[in-house]
């Protein structure tokens, strides 16, 4: 494990430095320390690896906001959505270059289908806590948790393609959670 996790690692690494066209399995493999060989034994190709080193990190990203929105269950909203973009900004800033140099092998090597099913997780996770709220009901509970994790993904996106000061993430997160608090209110009918 600890020789996938290296290659991982080292992947990111030559991602965020050189780029997605110039990640190779040989360059990773020397970023990494190991031969061309033994990353081939974990990865028969460069899409192989690149789609791993991508569903790891939205795994992660997806796991930070289930866990979150199964702590929330049976909460007020505004303890929601607070809640749930902090973890959401939380795992997507947590490896900054790591979500910058992602969003390339998310529109090519089998990203798509990737990034699918980890967006499919979070809505899940956010319909299943919201349909718990303690002071709201929802008509659309599929629309709405799909909106509330769309109002966020486009600003942290281009948080994370401007390489935006500490302030200015403060600044985002307090103005995500008004927005997502906002908007549930306006959507939901009282409890």
């Amino acid at each position: 494990m600890a020789t996938v996790d290296a290659i991982h690692t080292a992947t990111i690494q030559v991602l965020a430095a050189e780029g997605l066209a110039l990640c190779t399995t040989t360059r990773v493999a020397e970023r990494a320390g190991v031969s061309v060989g033994s990353l081939y034994q974990y990865y028969p190709n460069r899409r192989s690896l690149l789609a791993a080193v991508l569903g790891r990190h939205l795994d992660h990203v997806a796991e930070a906001v289930e866990q979150t929105c199964i702590a929330q269950r049976s909460k007020p909203i505004a303890d929601m959505a607070q809640a749930l973009v902090h973890a959401f900004i939380g795992a997507k800033l947590e490896h900054p270059a790591a979500s910058k140099a992602l969003y390339a092998v998310a529109e090519e090597h089998g990203g798509a289908a990737l990034v699918t099913h980890a967006k499919a997780r979070m809505h899940k996770a956010v319909a299943l806590m919201l349909d718990t709220a303690t002071d709201a009901r929802f008509n659309e509970l599929n629309t709405v948790s799909l909106l509330t994790m769309s109002a966020m993904i486009g600003p942290v996106q281009a948080l994370l393609e401007e390489d935006a000061s500490a302030e200015f993430t403060k600044a985002l997160r307090a103005h995500l959670c008004r927005l997502i608090q906002a908007y549930l209110r306006s959507v939901s009918r009282s409890a």
